[in-house]
C-alpha cells in the first residue's frame, strides 16, 4: 500500500514512475499506480528454477504462464504450507542472489528496466530484496535506495541455520545501497544495531497515506472498540480480545476487521470460542477483507481504535488510517507508536503485552469527555505529517542527492 501511494504521488508530481511487483501480484484497495507492469521473480518460477534445472531453460513465454495473476493468488493462499526450511533457504538465496539458480529471472528484470531507457534510480520496497542491489547497480550503473519495512520479525522466525545466515548476509548487502530509509526513528535505530551499522546510517521518512476519501468519524451512540489489521497473534488480536473480556461490559461492541491468511482461520476460530465462553460472542463483530471504502466506513463508526501488537512494529499504517478518520487510539508504549501518538497527542499509550493495562486504557478513553477532541488531533497530525505528499517530497529530496545531475 505504501509503495503504490508513493508511486502515484510521484507520478502526480511529474516524475515518470513504475511500480514493479515481485513474487506476487499487488493486492491493493486503491487504484494501481502502474497497470502495465508485469510480475517479476514470480513465486512459482523462483521455486521451480531454484529446484529444477529444466525450468531454468524454459522459454520466457512459458515463464509468463506461471506468473498468471490467478495462479499466483491461488498459490499465495497456500503459502502457510511451505516448509520453514525451504522458506529459510529461499530467503538466504535471494540475499545471496549470484549464488542462486535465478540468473534468468535477474536477466528478465534488467531487460525490462532497460527497454525504454534505464531508470535514474531504483527504490527497493524492503531490505529482503537487498540481494538485488549489487546486480542492479552493476548492470545498470544507477543508484539504489533500499527501505526497511519490518524485516526483523520475518528473519527471526526462520529456522536454523537460515536465520543467522540471512542476518549476516543482509548486514553485508544493505551496505551496497546508496541510501537506507526506515519509516520510524525506532526502527532505524533497531536495524542499525542489528545490522551493525554506524548510528545515523539510516534516514527516516515516515509512511504516509493518500487522504482522499478518508473522512472523520461520524460518531454514534454505541461505544465501539475497533481493530483493523491482519487477524493474527503477532498483531495482538488475542490480547485485545482478552482485554475486552477483562472489561466484561456487554454495552460495548468490539469490531474486528482485517485480512486473514491461510493459517489465521484456526486462530480466529479459537478466539470466537473464547468470547462465546465468556458470554460476549454477541458483542463482537467481524469484518474480513474490507475494501478501501469499507475500511473508511468501518473506522468512522469507532469510538476508540487499538492494535496492540506484540512485536517490534516498524510503523503501523493502520494507526495512521484510524487517525485520518479522527478516531482516538490506545496503543502499546513500544515500537514506533510513541513517536506518532505522543507528537500528535491523539491517544493513550499502555504497557505492552498487558491485557489489564490495555483494558484500563480503553476504558479511560471511552470515558474521556474530550475523546472527540483527541481524535481530531490525530486527523490534524495526518494532514500535517503523515500524508503521501509529505512522504513523496522527502523521497524526492533523497533522489536529488543520489541521482547524477
Amino acid at each position: 500500500m505504501r509503495d503504490n501511494s508513493l508511486a502515484r504521488e510521484l507520478i502526480a508530481m511529474g516524475h515518470e514512475t513504475h511500480l514493479v511487483p515481485l513474487y506476487l501480484p499487488l493486492q491493493l484497495d486503491e487504484e494501481r499506480a502502474d497497470e502495465s507492469t508485469p510480475v517479476f521473480f514470480g513465486g512459482i518460477n523462483v521455486f521451480l528454477q531454484q529446484k529444477y534445472r529444466l525450468f531454468r531453460k524454459l522459454p520466457r513465454w512459458l515463464d509468463r504462464a506461471f506468473n498468471g495473476r490467478r495462479l499466483l493468488q491461488i498459490v499465495a493462499k497456500r503459502s502457510h504450507l511451505t516448509s520453514p526450511d525451504e522458506q529459510g533457504e529461499m530467503t538466504f538465496l535471494m540475499l545471496r542472489l549470484e549464488e542462486s539458480n535465478l540468473e534468468k529471472e535477474v536477466g528478465k528484470l534488467v531487460d525490462w528496466l532497460k527497454q525504454d531507457g534505464k531508470p535514474d534510480v531504483i527504490v527497493l520496497s524492503n531490505a529482503l530484496l537487498a540481494g538485488l542491489i549489487r546486480e542492479l547497480k552493476g548492470r545498470l550503473k544507477i543508484p539504489v535506495v533500499c527501505t526497511f519495512q519490518g524485516e526483523d520479525s520475518f528473519l527471526d522466525s526462520l529456522p536454523k541455520p537460515w536465520c543467522s545466515r540471512s542476518w549476516e548476509e543482509l548486514a553485508m548487502r544493505v551496505q551496497d545501497a546508496d541510501v537506507l530509509v526506515a519509516p520510524s526513528q525506532f526502527y532505524g535505530q533497531l536495524m542499525e544495531k542489528r545490522l551493525r551499522l554506524e548510528p545515523g546510517s539510516i534516514r527516516v521518512i515516515p509512511n504516509g497515506i493518500d487522504l482522499s476519501g478518508w473522512k472523520e468519524s461520524g460518531g454514534g451512540k454505541v461505544k465501539r472498540i475497533g481493530y483493523l489489521a491482519r487477524m493474527c497473534h503477532s498483531k495482538g488480536l488475542g490480547l485485545l480480545v482478552d482485554a475486552f473480556i477483562h472489561l466484561n461490559d456487554s454495552s460495548l461492541t468490539l469490531a474486528i476487521a482485517g485480512t486473514m491468511g491461510g493459517g489465521d482461520y484456526v486462530y480466529v476460530a479459537g478466539l470466537k470460542k473464547k468470547l462465546e465462553k465468556a458470554g460476549l460472542g454477541e458483542c463482537v463483530e467481524w469484518f474480513p477483507d474490507l475494501d478501501r471504502q469499507g475500511k473508511v466506513n468501518f473506522l468512522r463508526n469507532l469510538s476508540v481504535f487499538s492494535v496492540p501488537v506484540i512485536y517490534p512494529e516498524a510503523f503501523g499504517l493502520y494507526l495512521i488510517e484510524a487517525m485520518a478518520c479522527g478516531v482516538p487510539v490506545v496503543m502499546p508504549n513500544a515500537s514506533a507508536f510513541p513517536e506518532v501518538v505522543n507528537s500528535a497527542a491523539c491517544g493513550i499509550l499502555v504497557a505492552p503485552g498487558s491485557e489489564e493495562d490495555l483494558a484500563r486504557g480503553l476504558q479511560e478513553m471511552l470515558r474521556d469527555p474530550e475523546r472527540e477532541v483527541v481524535g481530531k488531533k490525530g486527523r490534524r497530525a495526518v494532514e500535517e505529517r503523515y500524508h503521501v505528499g509529505a512522504m513523496a517530497l522527502n523521497f524526492e529530496k533523497i533522489f536529488g542527492k543520489v541521482v547524477p545531475k
